[in-house]
């Protein structure tokens, strides 16, 4: 590699970096979080785009070609977070890798990794995180490649586990005719097994030297590593809240002296991240357990397996010590979200809590300021997820900045495929950017904001979604006995959420949605006591949200049809109200085609807060109070014909089966004789106005009964209908 040069967006990353890695043998690359060494493997594996440089296999130039190309030539890749993919089987990931014309075979793979033998038909995230590093690793052998590229292997993994990977990688640089490029976070692996090792700092090789140098020389991992055996130096504020504490071994309540090359000295009482694994300070385990370590270690060919006789079935667990929740070996993990450039303390604080819990975390920046990031996902790479591209969010205006990276996490945080939860933490500013992208994802998957905000109006940031919203109390500035509780409060509720038992409800019945008012409520139970022998029966108050979040299933695929009794939010749409559900109502059924029986349940009401709260043009209607947040009146038969022409207009774009039922005889409980919303007239032209307004096929048909919508007759009419559409479909 010569030279080479990676940004994201105006971000430099990677700075003129030039190494020479021979044919044989293993080159190491360390250096702190955030210093560039995942984007160098990126880069050599074509998966960034360079600025400019060099990097030649074999004195071929391979920068510029695609990913496979690169792989072809015989480049293998581990990438960092193990990427697996859920839907395949371990063995459909090795079939899918597996070249010939070299040592490694599947069979091979499976006598080197024998838990993977007993997964062979388990789906990639149906294995622990220990099983989906060893399919990571079979992976790339199987294509029996030249040059290996290992990012962070013993990431995560238990420290029993981690001798044995480091043993496989000790055989794999000394018996196989292969390269190996290795970057890792544990300094005792990496100078065990790299002979030479190059430093990385701000994007810039800034040494090269040999690993058995660093392995003894404290001063020099203090100064280029951040590294410190001193008992009484404190973690600093940095180290403290770096996104990476949680793979910390459990705090010291006291110092220890363990012996290394005959000298004493003291275990840090706050080991920081690059303490764990260092040579100097590890603790050297006891020659029995050393011995008994090697006796489980066989040879099958020129490789080691690392769990012969079932000897070590323990160590494939992914956290230390073993006695974890159980959650922590699930492909989920919490997703901690927020502005690292203005909030790093309080996020990492958040992100050590749940990491405590056993549940895997990642941290996602969410900042535009262009300052360097300490998160796990840095702010460009969420900007790369923007449909205009990274130049679209760093405009360097923050109003503009803001709202797009808003958009890119949407579209970022929906591309994941281990999302178990996402908590956000963030003042007016900070819950604008992170909310879009939790109304994104589906409901069910747990959703906490602290806010500053929060003891407001939340509808815009909750949506349709199930978004709980915290108040923080004070403002989320620092670390002090109120927010600490409250932080803690919600990182530990998100873990409860994550790991808590899952009610095991057999849901084998197809689900539909039905929308209900109170006026409409005796038609709607009617409709649910004929079908719930066979349908899972999902009522949605019509409040505006309800049917936001009815159309949201209904995307989601969760819905097999709908029977839209009540469409009163279409109403406040059209005349101001207080309960619309948007413009969008009724788009998810159009865009889905699934089957839709409708009727015009509260359909002439308009619904505003307060008496007080009403428009003045609107004070001289008949005003109706239904309690004392709620106030009402009717559409006159002008404001009625219009609604039904829109209503019509969207029945028209409905390709899937549609029924649309009229009610002649009232809409609502307040639509009968003597009831103060009882308009023969009004109710005439909006039936009148559909009618003309809708194109009826043998798909799309609209029935007029002279029955009132909560008449059981007109209750078996819905259910009659909907029945027919769905045998037809």
């Amino acid at each position: 590699m010569e030279d080479l040069h990676v940004f994201y967006g105006h971000i430099h990353v990677l700075q003129g970096v030039s190494f020479t890695l021979k044919r044989h043998g293993v080159l190491g690359i360390v250096g702190r979080n955030g210093m560039g060494k995942t984007t160098l493997c990126n880069a050599i594996m074509g998966l960034l785009r360079t600025a400019e440089g060099s990097v030649r296999l074999d004195g071929q130039e391979i920068l510029g070609l695609h990913p496979y190309r690169i792989a072809d030539l015989g480049v293998g890749y581990v990438p960092q977070g193990r990427r697996v993919w859920p839907s395949l089987t371990v063995n459909e990931h090795l079939r899918l890798a597996a070249k010939g014309g070299g040592p490694w075979s599947i069979e091979l793979i499976y006598e080197v990794f024998p838990p993977l033998s007993k997964r062979r038909t388990h789906g990639g995230n149906q294995i622990s995180g220990g099983e989906q590093q060893m399919l990571t690793i079979g992976r790339a052998l199987v294509a029996n490649p030249t040059l290996l590229i290992m990012d962070e292997p013993t990431e995560g993994l238990a420290p029993l586990i981690v001798e044995q990977m480091e043993t496989l990688l000790l055989r794999l640089a000394e018996e196989e005719d292969l390269a190996v490029l290795l970057v890792e976070q544990n300094l005792g692996v990496a100078t065990k097994v790299a002979k030479r090792l190059a430093v990385m700092v701000n994007g810039r090789i800034e040494t090269e030297l040999d690993s058995a140098t660093l392995a003894v020389d404290r001063s020099l991992q203090q100064r280029l590593l951040g590294i410190s055996a001193k008992a009484e130096e404190a973690v600093s504020d940095e180290e403290e809240s770096a996104p990476d504490a949680a793979r910390m071994p459990p705090r010291r309540e006291t110092s220890e002296v363990v012996a290394t090359d005959a000298k004493y000295m003291s275990v840090p009482k706050f080991p920081n991240r690059w303490s764990y694994g260092n040579p100097l300070i590890e603790r050297r385990q006891s020659e029995q357990s050393r011995a008994g370590i090697a006796k489980q270690i066989t040879r099958w060919g020129r490789v080691p397996n690392l769990m012969a006789e079932g000897g070590l079935r323990g160590a494939v667990d992914e956290v230390s010590p073993p006695a974890v929740p159980e959650a922590s070996l699930s492909h989920s993990a919490a997703y901690v979200a927020g502005t690292f450039d203005t909030k790093n303390r309080e996020l990492s604080f958040v992100r050590n809590i749940i990491a405590s819990q056993g549940v895997r975390a990642v941290t996602v920046d969410l900042s535009t300021s262009g300052q360097p990031s300490p998160a796990d996902v840095r702010p460009q790479e969420v900007a790369k997820y923007h449909p205009d591209g990274a130049d679209a969010v760093f405009t360097g205006e923050r109003g503009s900045a803001v709202t797009a990276m808003a958009d890119a996490f949407t579209h970022y945080i929906a591309s994941q495929t281990d999302v178990g939860g996402v908590i956000g933490l963030g003042g007016s500013g900070g819950t604008a950017l992170t909310t879009p992208g939790m109304q994104g994802l589906n409901v069910g998957i747990p959703k906490i904001m602290v806010s500053t905000v929060a003891s407001g109006n939340v509808a815009p940031y909750v949506g349709a979604s199930d978004i709980c919203m915290l108040y923080s109390v004070t403002d989320i500035s620092g670390i002090n006995r109120i927010s600490e509780r409250v932080l803690a409060n919600a990182a530990n509720a998100l873990a409860g959420m994550m790991m808590g038992k899952k009610p095991k409800g057999e849901h084998h019945k197809p689900a539909i949605g039905l929308t209900m008012f109170g006026v409409t409520t005796p038609c709607v139970e009617l409709v649910t006591r004929k079908l719930e022998h066979k349908y899972d029966c999902l009522v949605f108050h019509a409040t505006g949200t309800g049917g936001r979040s009815m159309e949201k299933l209904v995307e989601s695929g969760i819905m097999a049809g709908v029977i839209d009794v009540t469409t009163s939010e279409i109403c406040d749409l059209h005349m101001g109200g207080i309960l619309s559900a948007g413009e969008d109502r009724l788009g998810a059924m159009i865009r889905t085609g699934i089957p839709y029986v409708g009727s015009c349940g509260g359909l002439e009401i308009v619904n505003f807060g307060a008496p007080d709260t009403v428009p003045e043009k609107y004070r001289s209607r008949n005003l109706y109070r239904h309690n004392p947040q709620v106030t009402a009146f009717r559409t006159t038969a002008e404001e009625s014909a219009r609604i039904g022409e829109w209503v019509g207009r969207k029945l028209n774009q409905m390709n899937g089966p549609v029924r649309f039922l009229i009610p002649e005889g009232g809409l609502d409980l307040q639509d009968l004789p003597g009831k103060p919303f009882h308009d023969p007239e009004a109710n005439a032209a909006l039936f009148d106005a559909i009618e003309r307004t809708v194109k009826q096929t043998d798909k799309r048909r609209l029935i007029r009964l002279p029955y009132h919508i909560n008449d059981p007759t007109f209750a078996d009419a819905l259910v009659s209908n909907f029945n027919e559409i769905m045998r037809e479909t």
